[in-house]
């Protein structure tokens, strides 16, 4: 009773216009950068590893603009439960279409990957409306299965299908056999849960397990593969950019994409790297 009570006045919440959610939001970075020093040790450890070529104060100021962004994207995960069709496609828009569509024209599935930077949730929101292909995201599941049950409703509202690691394999079998041209969003930027399945790189001057269903499902089915970066152009407006990695996934070398993917995925964090998710743990593993 008391979850499916915060839940709704989450969705009252929501109701709020935009701007007003930002400034309720404030004292909540307040809270995380001044009193709690929310995941100070491993925020700070990730900025320092990631960027040694970057003096202490800048790591620090990098810091802090991280928790600013966490705030908003706080705001904008609020407002994901009640904004409408209309305004979320107003704030969230894709310059390049044409690089996934140009693949449903040849009635072909595409793998979408990117990872934690800016705002991935309005992505999914947006999935299904952004291309041809009907959206699908995979993630992991929720331990809270009543929360998970209510997030994923207002998540495909607007036609986006979720699917978790544990039946990804059936929904893309089942999906390639019926001939469903489908757009999967693969957030790959995760610390995996398996490593003996990962695939072992450089990504950000650490040596890193990488997650490699994405490469994995785009060389079983020969899906073409397409970074995607979320460009922030103002507060709460964003702009996907699309770069195709492969076309032809099954003439590549193990571990091709993967790097290729990386990289991009690098290029995008480097150039503002406030946006990208330090607070998780990516590199849990990094002293086994």
């Amino acid at each position: 009773m008391g979850l499916r009570f915060v839940l709704w006045l989450l969705y009252l919440l929501s109701l709020l216009p935009q701007c007003l959610l930002y400034g309720l939001f404030y004292p909540f970075y307040l809270v995380i950068h001044y009193l709690v020093k929310y995941r100070n040790t491993i925020t700070i450890e990730n900025l320092t590893l990631s960027f040694p070529e970057k003096s202490q104060t800048e790591i620090l100021a990098v810091y802090k603009l991280f928790h600013k962004h966490l705030s908003d994207l706080g705001a904008e995960m609020i407002k994901m439960l009640s904004i409408s069709r209309k305004n979320v496609e107003k704030r969230y828009k894709c310059s390049n279409p044409e690089v996934v569509n140009q693949f449903y024209e040849q009635g072909k599935s595409v793998v979408l990957v990117s990872g934690h930077y800016n705002n991935w949730e309005w992505m999914v929101l947006r999935l299904d409306d952004m291309f041809l292909h009907h959206g699908i995201g995979v993630g992991k599941p929720n331990s809270n299965k009543t929360f998970e049950k209510w997030i994923n409703k207002r998540r495909t509202r607007f036609g986006t299908e979720v699917v978790f690691q544990d039946t990804v394999r059936e929904v893309f079998e089942q999906n390639f056999l019926q001939n469903k041209r489908c757009a999967y969003m693969m957030l790959s930027d995760q610390s995996p849960n398996v490593l003996h399945k990962s695939y072992v790189t450089t990504f950000l001057h650490q040596e890193s397990c990488m997650i490699y269903g994405a490469e994995y499902f785009a060389k079983k089915y020969d899906l073409p593969v397409v970074y995607y970066e979320v460009n922030k152009v103002k507060r709460g407006y964003y702009e996907v950019h699309l770069e195709l990695i492969t076309e032809k996934p099954s003439e590549t070398a193990y571990g091709e994409i993967i790097k290729k993917y990386v990289t991009h995925l690098e290029q995008t964090i480097q150039h503002k790297p406030q946006y990208w998710l330090w607070s998780h743990r990516r590199w849990k593993n990094r002293n086994n």
